[in-house]
């Protein structure tokens, strides 16, 4: 049995530069961190003693004997792409599916780390978010961008930049204490809608020609902010008042990122204390980022209090094996 854990990611900077068809002509970059909910993928081989060979558990549960009679496209493509017969995959979360951080991501890498060690092989991160973002993007044709799949894979606190020929990650060199205090100076809230982030993107279609300035801007801000960052003698709270302004040339980029709900949520955040903040993944719904100086936090959570909040801290470690059991596996025969 194989058991691995994969965290979600926060983005702060650079969304949308990170699409395939804008960076690999214009270049992009974000920046963002993982953090401390995760997502557990099970997996082990299906004893034979059932009338189907393959048990999934997620939202749903399906129960087939030939891989593509499977609905999840995800699990049945990832199956195919590595071989993998006969197997029970469960698989959970420590927040909602659809919510703007990753998810649909972080379970295809943890999917994939799952499928290699029931195999007794080891792939590494860049591996693991490569054939991610192979999966997603090019066998389930889903809409997006790669920083997801990127994050999920090595965690952390992550520059990744985006070029013609492809991406390199590199950390954010900032002290540990420093680090702490923008994790204090952050509070994260449910706001409780749901979306397909591919469905965001095909009707906002962010990397339309008409919405490079605003991609271009946005992919500036990124200097910025790892600026902000790494020099201990700038105020930290310029990064929130930079999260604001991403925000707004954010919601630029397509109708669909905002809605008159989540307008009024953050106009109320910050009309009660907080300095910037924004809603994390491609819009429509799920978490919301405020940045808010702790002496502050108090009244921001209470206006807020129909939200639900959610704490976290950052976490460094990336998608990982937790329990590694390997079995023996004999095929049947044709």
């Amino acid at each position: 049995m194989i058991i691995t854990k994969t965290p979600f990611r926060m983005s702060f900077f650079g969304g949308g530069t990170d699409m395939e068809n804008y960076f690999r002509e214009n270049g992009g970059a974000v920046l963002s961190t993982t953090f401390d909910k995760y997502c557990y993928v099970n997996v082990r081989h299906l004893p034979r003693f059932f009338d189907y060979n393959t048990e999934l558990s997620y939202s749903k549960t399906e129960r087939v004997t030939d891989i593509d009679a499977i609905q999840h496209p995800a699990i049945r493509n990832a199956m195919k792409m590595l071989d993998m017969h006969e197997i029970r995959l469960t698989y959970e979360a420590d927040l909602p599916a659809r919510s703007g951080l990753g998810t649909s991501s972080s379970f295809a890498v943890g999917m994939l780390n799952a499928f290699y060690a029931l195999k007794g092989k080891y792939a590494d991160k860049k591996k693991l978010a490569d054939e991610a973002i192979y999966l997603e993007r090019v066998l389930c044709n889903e809409a997006g961008g790669w920083q997801d799949q990127i994050a999920a894979s090595y965690g952390g606190m992550n520059r990744i930049n985006f070029n013609a020929d492809g991406y390199e990650v590199r950390p954010v060199i900032i002290s540990p204490e420093r680090k702490k205090q923008l994790n204090n100076n952050l509070v994260m809230f449910f706001t409780g809608f749901t979306r397909f982030s591919s469905e965001i993107q095909k009707v906002n279609n962010i990397s339309a020609v008409e919405k490079r300035n605003q991609l271009k801007e946005i992919y500036e801000l990124v200097d910025e902010a790892e600026k902000i960052l790494i020099d201990k003698h700038t105020d930290l709270d310029d990064f929130g008042r930079l999260l604001d302004e991403t925000w707004k040339l954010k919601k630029q980029t397509g109708s669909s990122i905002t809605t008159g709900n989540i307008d009024e949520l953050y106009d109320y955040g910050k009309k009660v204390g907080a300095l910037g903040g924004k809603l994390l993944g491609a819009g429509g719904g799920g978490f919301m980022v405020f940045y808010v100086q702790p002496e502050k936090q108090g009244a921001v959570r209470s206006a807020l209090s129909k939200l639900m909040y959610v704490p976290f801290e950052f976490e460094n470690g990336g998608t990982r094996v937790i329990n590694y059991s390997p079995e023996t596996y004999i095929p049947k025969e044709s």
